[in-house]
């Protein structure tokens, strides 16, 4: 699969249950549209702070949770620098590996996961891509094996919510 290798460097947004460690990770492995959880671990950041609360509500839109069962969470900033990242941040690039703009549903995940997990096994960090909740912006998923994640570090102290933030402008559910 030819693919762009790009850095990855900046500040990017992830949410958690209030109190969990930033490194939270689901038990057993979960799920993502990038990968599957028994394959490989997926660690899941957002450009925006909107970006992460759209795919916050997406993500449980899909499991019809109301999102005050949730509360509160703690939105992290994450200094990223990682290289060796699969470029699909367009439709051009998705098109190009056989894949449309992400759309909500996990029905629609399968030829993502398939991608993502051909992308690790020829040795990639990450996916950089379109965001299904946001479809303006972009999402950066991280391959982890372990429970540590490589070139991402937590910016101290994490934004606490005790409230349903305000649903993002632009968001798709």
């Amino acid at each position: 699969m030819e693919v762009d290798s790009i850095a990855v460097r900046g500040r990017w947004w992830r949410q958690v249950p209030h109190g969990s460690d930033p490194l939270f990770r689901a038990t057993p492995l979960s799920d993502g549209r990038w990968q599957h959880g028994e394959a490989v671990g997926g660690f899941y950041l957002a450009d925006e702070q909107d970006t992460a609360w759209a795919e916050w509500y997406r993500a449980l839109a899909e499991l019809a949770v109301p999102p005050d069962r949730q509360m509160p969470r703690d939105l992290w900033g994450w200094d990223v620098d990682v290289s060796g990242v699969a470029d699909l941040s367009s439709a051009e690039r998705l098109a190009a590996v056989g894949l449309d703009h992400p759309r909500p549903g996990q029905r629609r995940w399968p030829a993502f996961q398939a991608v993502g997990e051909a992308l690790w096994r020829a040795g990639h960090r990450g996916v950089l891509t379109l965001s299904a909740a946001r479809p303006a912006y972009r999402v950066f998923c991280l391959f982890r094996e372990n429970d540590e994640v490589p070139g991402a570090t937590p910016v101290r102290p994490a934004l606490t919510y005790r409230r349903t933030p305000a649903p993002p402008t632009g968001m798709t559910t």
